[in-house]
């Protein structure tokens, strides 16, 4: 089997705060709350967001869900 890296793109991101007036990208249109729930829309269709997870806006602008943990293993943060 062929063995690949993955390019370094850098990337937008904020972290989802259930206790923040401030909602990461609800201005955008990409969050919504409905029957109890957080989600967000991808390109995938509605995605249920938890407190923590973190929005992350891909190289074509789409916008996506990643859990915390692997958030931490697969990103780190960039200077500037």
């Amino acid at each position: 089997m062929s063995k690949f890296r993955k390019r370094p793109v850098v990337i937008e991101a904020e972290q989802f705060c259930l206790h923040s007036l401030l909602l990461p990208f609800t201005g955008q249109g990409v969050c919504c709350f409905n029957e109890g729930r957080w989600y967000i829309e991808t390109l995938e269709g509605s995605l249920t967001i938890s407190d923590g997870d973190w929005i992350i806006k891909g190289v074509k602008g789409e916008f996506y869900p990643c859990k915390p943990d692997i958030f931490e293993a697969t990103y780190e943060q960039v200077e500037g």
